[in-house]
């Protein structure tokens, strides 16, 4: 029993049950030396990133799905996704023979989408529609009722949950000793509610921490609220976590079993994809370096062996672009500036001579006004060697005749630079 006196929803024996059915590749564990070295500490990753569908979530649509009556499976599925899900339901379609139809927002990158349709061939259908996982999701489940088919959850299912922990199942049979902190990724929940009923169970030590974005912070609003709140605003740069609202099932298990959440930027996010690949050559999706990148905001004091499951690795190639972009502004490596050249000859000359130095590079020069580049400022994007040369930069600016003004990473100016 929970310590509501309820019986609980997910149980470590039907975590145990999921385990021994399901058709997901035991992932490896490692360890990371960039990380260990930085914190002081043994880091260790789990590598759900080269699971079946690049992302954890087979575990889940699997065992939902092969518990499924013959009759309810020839009815067929429907789910809904952000991506990642939706693979592993397409994979499950096709292992178990079943029709499914997948609806996608419309803002899911090329790449899922191309991958969705691959694994499940021709057993899934595949349909884009509205902007969130939310409004998806609402149009995921009214479709369902009136095909009659059922509806896999993402998360907000016990037999889902159960499918995720089996995650937790493998990580503390690979591991020698109990964690010190373990650190995991929440969107709606799914995940997180899994892998701590059982981590909870065999390491009631581990220290869990619950890792969310900034922008998309669903489960420690239900937690403030005392239940499940829709959020106002929702950023879907973190489009494998960016759920509006956290799930009915999962909130309760999350707010009994992890000990905290904290929500990280998207730049801390997009930092730590980079670093990924850049040094151990891990393709991470921004959901899938979400709980490592938390390591720099939480206190490891004590803590020498440290988990994070790395979830996801379906990125885009071509958002990388906006990945090193949004890296940079928050490292404060680049920043963006309004400059009116005056009527001159040598304007633009003076700029580069007087107001900056060296390691200062212009990476962005763009005219605000197309028709008459004579009157009107000019937008540009410097990037610097070093944040603490930002300064002196802003120094030689305001000693500048000329007018400048900087566009904060707040200001709503800045909406239209992404």
């Amino acid at each position: 029993m929970s310590e509501s006196g309820k019986k609980p929803a997910v149980t470590p024996a039907a975590i145990e049950e999921a385990a021994a059915r399901t058709i997901a590749t035991r992932t490896a564990v490692e360890r990371s030396v960039r990380l260990s070295e930085r914190y002081a500490a043994e880091v260790l990753l789990k590598r759900e990133d080269l699971q079946l569908g690049r992302s954890y979530k087979v575990r889940g649509a699997y065992n939902l799905m092969s518990s499924l009556t013959p009759e309810e499976l020839e009815r067929g599925v429907v789910c809904a996704s952000a991506g990642n899900h939706a693979q592993g339901v397409a994979i499950s379609c096709a292992r178990l023979g079943v029709p499914g139809h997948i609806v996608v927002p419309t803002n899911t990158p090329k790449q899922k989408r191309d991958r969705i349709t691959a694994l499940g061939g021709s057993h899934v259908t595949l349909t884009l529609h509205g902007s969130t996982y939310d409004e998806a999701s609402a149009y995921a489940y009214e479709l369902g009722r009136g095909l009659g088919a059922t509806y896999v959850s993402a998360f907000d299912d016990p037999r889902t949950i159960a499918g995720q922990g089996t995650v937790g199942y493998e990580l503390t049979s690979q591991i020698s000793s109990p964690l010190d902190v373990l650190l995991l990724p929440v969107g709606g929940g799914g995940l997180a509610s899994g892998v701590a009923t059982w981590v909870r169970e065999v390491w009631p030590q581990t220290r869990i921490i619950g890792v969310e974005p900034a922008g998309a912070a669903s489960m420690a609003a239900a937690i403030e609220a005392g239940g499940p709140v829709r959020l106002d605003t929702l950023d879907t740069f973190v489009d494998g976590a960016a759920v509006a609202t956290a799930g009915t099932v999962t909130y309760p298990i999350v707010k009994e079993y992890v000990d905290e959440l904290v929500a990280v930027p998207v730049g801390a996010v997009c930092v730590e994809m980079l670093e990924l690949y850049q040094t151990e050559g891990i393709i991470a999706e921004p959901a899938g370096a979400l709980a490592v990148a938390a390591l720099g905001q939480i206190d490891l004091r004590g803590a020498t062996r440290i988990g994070a499951v790395l979830s996801g690795g379906n990125n885009d190639v071509s958002r990388y672009a906006d990945v090193l972009e949004r890296a940079l502004i928050h490292q404060g490596l680049r920043h963006y500036f309004l400059v009116s050249f005056p009527q001159a000859p040598g304007a633009l000359r003076g700029f580069l001579d007087d107001v900056l130095a060296d390691g200062e590079d212009i990476v962005v020069f763009e005219y605000v006004k197309k028709s008459n580049r004579e009157h009107g400022p000019a937008l540009i994007g410097i990037d610097l060697d070093s944040a603490d040369g930002l300064d002196g930069l802003l120094e030689r600016m305001g000693a500048s005749d000329l007018l400048i003004e900087r566009i904060e990473p707040d200001s709503p100016l800045f909406t239209f630079l992404h």
